[in-house]
């Protein structure tokens, strides 16, 4: 793949997760201060943490069902078109929640989170992109950009989200600018796509689409025996991250009684790290390692350093310890997807990906349905669950591939 093209990817990606990450320290502080209205003040702690569960399950739940119609679309019209319209989808979801934010709103926030969610399969398009040029010996490190890019949004968003929404910094800063700030970013990667991006896919291929892919995309995933393990594994590791990321939040409010701008900073040290290990530790070790080898030992690190978090009585020792958990992320990430694309012929890489996309949105619905629930027997618990999901892929993943080894 020529490296203009994979710098444009890189781009398009952290333009689009910059606006994910914005989110990150506002939602759990809004939703569970009675001062904003957001909810009934008469509502308890207890239905908040289900009410954000709720809330932040709307976005995955809807992608389930639309990632993988754009994900087919766009092996049958090119991937270009496609990121156009997903970031289009995706614009106006910021600028609708930012309106329901404006008007108090609940029920708007809602629909916003579900209308970005049904369009927003930016990364599972440029996956396939990214998948279409690159080779079996390059694909780890070249699918890493998008963990690097992951990182990159994870130190900008959250930074930004936690500054921009505190109006001690600024008198007209409000929970509103970083969702104004978000769709500014998706219109500006609308017109950076338009003009820069030059399209990838050379062979385009038809297959059926209808809004209930997702399910058929969960029946291919378990009839394909050659990636029913992979695509386990995957499904396992974004739900027991997902437990994690979603409402750590929450632990940091609960626990340390964290503001947002310190939510954002530390979830910006924790991005200083996946983007490290994504951009850098990646492609030094797929240089002597195949995917296949360096998975479940980095499976294995994540959850024991996510069980680890839940230890300090302060906010030092977490500083301590997430630098090893986001290392391990970051190899998580980029090796699963190669695993997967190394297995996939050229002209599955499209599906494949949007398959992958189906499994991580259900893996991203699920944790904030239980969460809620799970936060209000004991505050450690979403991030327990989260270690324990991710021993049990690192698990099967061993098992399976030690009786039928994995060609690099």
């Amino acid at each position: 793949m020529k490296k203009h093209k994979l710098l444009i990817l890189f781009l398009i990606i952290l333009l689009d997760l910059i606006g994910v990450g914005i989110l990150i320290p506002v939602l759990a502080p809004l939703m569970k201060d009675p001062a904003s209205l957001i909810a009934p003040a008469a509502w308890s702690e207890q239905t908040r943490n289900i009410a954000l569960g709720l809330l932040i399950a709307a976005y995955p739940i809807a992608q389930f069902f639309g990632a993988p119609v754009l994900g087919t679309l766009s092996d049958r019209y090119g991937r270009k078109p496609l990121l156009q319209a997903s970031l289009f989808g995706t614009m106006l979801g910021y600028l609708l929640f930012a309106y329901g934010l404006l008007t108090q709103q609940l029920w708007l926030l809602y629909v916003s989170r579900a209308l970005d969610g049904f369009t927003g399969g930016n990364i599972a398009v440029a996956s396939s992109a990214i998948a279409d040029t690159s080779t079996p010996q390059n694909r780890a490190k070249n699918f890493g950009l998008i963990g690097m890019a992951f990182g990159f949004g994870f130190i900008i968003g959250p930074f930004l989200g936690g500054i921009f929404s505190d109006s001690s910094l600024v008198s007209w800063f409000n929970p509103t600018i970083p969702f104004c700030f978000a769709a500014a970013l998706s219109l500006f990667n609308l017109f950076f796509i338009s003009f820069w991006f030059d399209e990838t896919l050379q062979e385009k291929t038809t297959r059926a689409v209808h809004p209930f892919i997702g399910f058929t995309h969960l029946r291919k995933a378990w009839s394909r025996h050659k990636l029913r393990t992979i695509f386990l594994v995957i499904f396992l590791h974004s739900i027991g991250f997902c437990f994690f990321t979603q409402f750590f939040p929450v632990f940091l409010v609960d626990k340390f009684h964290s503001p947002e701008a310190q939510i954002g900073t530390i979830f910006a040290y924790i991005g200083i790290w996946i983007a490290f290990a994504q951009g850098f530790v990646t492609r030094i070790v797929s240089r002597h390692f195949a995917p296949a080898k360096i998975l479940p030992y980095a499976l294995v690190a994540l959850s024991l350093t996510l069980f680890a978090i839940t230890l300090p009585s302060g906010i030092a020792g977490l500083f301590l310890i997430q630098p090893f958990m986001a290392i391990a992320e970051g190899l998580c990430f980029p090796n699963e997807t190669a695993v997967l694309s190394n297995l996939c012929s050229p002209n599955e890489q499209g599906e494949a990906m949007g398959i992958t996309q189906s499994l991580r949105a259900l893996g991203q619905a699920v944790p904030p349905l239980l969460a809620g629930f799970l936060v209000n027997i004991d505050q450690n618990l979403p991030t327990w669950t989260a270690a324990g999901l991710i021993l049990l892929a690192a698990g099967i993943f061993v098992i399976y591939f030690r009786s039928k080894p994995l060609k690099s």
